[in-house]
């Protein structure tokens, strides 16, 4: 049986130290996904954005300064930040992900971790 810690960051520094140091020795390989720049995270938004069809920016440059600030380049850290950030702007009826947008979704992810 193979179990994946891909994007598990902080449970990976665990396994480091005390009780789990026994299942860090049976690790047989490790990676890390190295962190996004401001400008690979702007790419990542707007590919995902072009899958389901969509060609124009639907986030400001500030909403995306806010969100590579924020997450620290994390792949997954991103995707939640940018998915409650297009929730905010949808709820406040705005045509663009703006940093007030950006602001709210940080505080509701904030409050959740």
């Amino acid at each position: 049986m193979t179990e994946s810690l891909i994007g598990q960051p902080t449970l990976w520094k665990r396994m480091k130290h005390g009780v789990l140091a026994a299942m860090d020795q049976r690790i047989s390989i490790g990676f890390q996904i190295p962190t996004m720049s401001k400008e690979e995270i702007a790419s990542y938004i707007k590919h995902h954005l072009t899958i389901p069809g969509r060609s124009d920016p639907l986030f400001s440059d500030d909403a995306v300064d806010l969100i590579h600030l924020t997450s620290r380049g994390l792949p997954r850290s991103v995707n939640n930040i940018a998915l409650q950030s297009l929730i905010a702007a949808l709820a406040d009826e705005k045509s663009i992900v703006d940093e007030s947008s950006t602001r709210i979704a940080i505080t509701e992810t904030h409050a959740t971790e």
